[in-house]
């Protein structure tokens, strides 16, 4: 059965008019662009509600370990949350933040929404949910680092 199904697959996949049908989008809506922004900020949201807790408490352990006062712990724990290299991170994700939402309001706006604009936006959230993955990464493993030492 299964090299049946392979069989078919490939049949389907030959077919000039099949491979541009399954490139092409299928239909859209309006409310489609609305999920895909609320997804993003549903997305982001969960990160931050998953990570920023645990990061804390590792900060907290940090105080705890080199005894500082709470006002030394705010200098010595800024370049933690603080570099250029989390600016970058920023700096990418609110660009991408600007690109769903424009494109967000663009799809909801048009009469005839534009499927290939719905699939851009998919892919851009995507990619912003991914910048900040990569954000707490960087930043829980600069702690990490600290905490070692």
């Amino acid at each position: 059965m299964r090299a049946g199904v392979l069989m078919v697959a490939g049949l389907l996949l030959a077919l000039p008019a099949t491979r541009a049908a399954m490139a092409q989008p299928a239909a859209c809506a309006k409310a489609d662009f609305e999920i895909v922004v609320d997804e993003a900020a549903g997305a982001l949201r969960d990160l931050a509600r998953q990570n920023t807790p645990q990061f804390q408490g590792r900060l907290r352990q940090l105080k705890t370990k080199r005894g500082w006062s709470d006002d030394r712990f705010l200098q010595e724990a800024e370049p933690l949350v603080r570099d250029d290299r989390i600016a970058d991170f920023d700096r990418k994700s609110e660009a991408f933040l600007g690109r769903i939402t424009s494109a967000g309001q663009a799809g909801s706006a048009n009469a005839a929404p534009d499927c290939a604009l719905l699939a851009e936006l998919r892919a851009t959230m995507k990619v912003l949910v991914e910048t900040q993955k990569a954000k707490w990464a960087y930043m829980f493993e600069k702690i990490e680092g600290e905490l070692r030492k």
